[in-house]
């Protein structure tokens, strides 16, 4: 098939499932499952109602061999299917959406686009854990980094916004929702990441712990005889904000209680903020500098108090927010006047990026 035009995307969450179909870059209609538990349906009735020219799927993990948008057939998913335990939340149900795809409409071509893509690249410094070589190589451990197709858009759409060339351009990308992480993207490649191995790495999120001690978890399940699916499962749930607030994860709730004098929500925020203001200046250090500063996600594109807060702690690279634009900003350049690295809100549009990569897909496998 030359140049489809009309593409569905499938963006399977751990317990949601978003439907999109553009056309072009023009969106057609989409849907929004709140719980789906790998049903049929939602996908068939919505093919039923539009059709197709290709079906780009949205997948977690592409491991080692899956490296950018790849045309799905029984090898391509048998593979996706054996790195279920490295993203158990997300990767099954993406598989599933997948199965209904390829089943109900089997003529159309179903492309995978993984968020480890991006990342794929990166040096082998920058990929490489400091582990017996035996085991990186037996394992295929390395860092992988996720939230690659956010990045990937808010990366161009950025340079769209504020007319730079990130083709010569040091970028910070911030995906900042429930899951975080950060790229740091030189002259249009991932060079560093947060996320490695797995989602639990790196920033502090609102129920992950982000990066921690290894030593700590040993201790915890050595010396104070801890289960170790007990550790690992409150790191990943139970951790981050919501573990420091009293449960309650969502930014939005942390930031009001912490208006209103509460200890817990104001140290669950200054954790967080941290965390952020930390990570952004390693990822500077390994760009060399800054020219643009790019937030999106959730809390990304609707938190200013949080895009503030990394601002000015990067005013020494060159970034300053103006408050009112910021305050105001639902997409586009919230930089202050003098300010030589720009810094702007993208929404976040995977289905825009999806669609894009499945059709350069299609068009160069056939």
């Amino acid at each position: 098939m030359a140049g489809p035009v009309r593409v569905l995307t499938v963006n399977a969450g751990s317990s949601s499932l978003k439907l999109a179909l553009l056309d072009g870059d023009e969106l057609v209609d989409d849907r929004h499952v709140e719980r789906w538990g790998g049903e049929p349906g939602p996908i068939e009735e919505f093919l039923d109602e539009h059709g197709a020219e290709v079906i780009g799927h949205r997948v977690v993990h592409g491991g080692d061999r899956i490296t950018e948008a790849t045309p799905i057939d029984d090898e391509v998913q048998t593979y996706l299917e054996s790195l279920t335990d490295l993203a158990p939340l997300h990767q099954p149900r993406a598989i599933e959406g997948i199965r209904v795809a390829r089943r109900f409409a089997p003529r159309v071509p179903s492309v995978v686009c993984v968020d480890t893509a991006f990342h794929a690249r990166l040096p082998t410094a920058a990929a490489t854990y400091a582990l017996p070589r035996e085991w990186n190589e037996r394992y295929s451990l390395r860092r992988y980094g996720f939230h690659g197709l956010s990045h990937s858009y808010a990366v161009r759409r950025g340079a769209e916004l504020t007319g730079l060339d990130t083709g010569r351009g040091k970028v910070l990308s911030c995906h900042l929702g429930a899951g975080a992480s950060m790229a740091a993207v030189l002259n249009g490649r991932c060079v560093d990441t947060t996320m490695g191995f797995t989602p639990e790495e790196g920033l502090v999120m609102n129920t992950r712990s982000g990066s921690v001690d290894p030593g700590l978890i040993g201790w915890l399940i050595d010396s104070r005889g801890l289960p170790p699916e007990e550790v690992f499962e409150t790191l990943a749930r139970r951790s981050g904000v919501a573990g420091l607030a009293g449960g309650n994860g969502d930014l939005r709730d942390v930031l009001d209680a912490r208006e209103n004098g509460d200890h817990d929500a104001a140290t669950a925020f200054d954790v967080y903020r941290h965390s952020l203001v930390r990570h952004a200046g390693a990822m500077l250090a390994v760009l060399g500098g800054l020219d643009l500063l790019v937030f999106t996600g959730g809390i990304g594109e609707h938190q200013p108090p949080v895009r503030a807060a990394v601002g000015s702690a990067l005013v020494f690279a060159g970034a300053a927010i103006d408050p009112a634009h910021n305050i105001h900003a639902t997409e586009g350049e919230i930089s202050a006047a003098g300010a030589t690295a720009r810094s702007v809100v993208v929404r976040a549009r995977e289905d825009l990026e999806i669609a894009r990569q499945s059709r350069v897909a299609v068009a160069v496998h056939g």
